[in-house]
């Protein structure tokens, strides 16, 4: 017996048109799977932080930056410091998103984005999501696990961000 020819659905997850003048550097699809969402069929609302960290992700791949290279390579690396979301509508099981990034503030040790989740040209969530930027120096002590210490966003990153987009005003207000 022959076995099925695969399916190339996932390969072609593309992120969808947004309504007219949704300001953006990125796009980033997502669907949603049954992982996704809660007894209720709808996505946990924690899931959305995880849709936007996979979007500023791959929004810095596009730039040259991985950020486990970084991370591995000792130079350091983004952590989140501070999120604000607003949950307007539900997305549901077999949804495709489409999640923005919007670099709206850029500083020496951190960066702050706007983000948004759509489903086709309806907003669902959106927040405003800062990271920090951090290095690891060693422990204390022989065999203490390494800190954490703030540090300067390295020049040759801040020199390929784009520049900073107003924070526009939520369609929904």
């Amino acid at each position: 017996m022959n076995a099925p020819e695969p399916s190339s659905t996932a390969t072609s997850l593309q992120a969808v048109a947004l309504p007219p003048g949704v300001p953006c550097h990125h796009r980033h699809p997502v669907r949603i799977y049954w992982e996704d969402t809660d007894a209720g069929g709808i996505v946990f609302y924690g899931n959305y932080l995880k849709f936007m960290e996979r979007a500023r992700t791959e929004w810095l791949r596009t730039l040259g930056f991985d950020q486990e290279g970084l991370r591995a390579e000792g130079e350091g690396m983004f952590v989140v410091a501070e999120t604000s979301l607003r949950y307007l509508q539900p997305a549901r099981l077999d949804d495709v998103l489409t999640v923005t990034v919007a670099l709206v503030e850029r500083g020496r040790a951190s960066v702050a984005f706007r983000q948004q989740v759509w489903r086709g040209e309806t907003l669902l969530n959106e927040g405003r999501i800062r990271i920090g930027w951090v290095q690891t120096v060693p422990g204390e002590t022989p065999g203490a696990e390494p800190r954490l210490k703030t540090g300067r966003i390295p020049q040759r990153i801040l020199d390929r961000l784009p520049e900073a987009l107003p924070e526009a005003a939520s369609p929904q207000d």
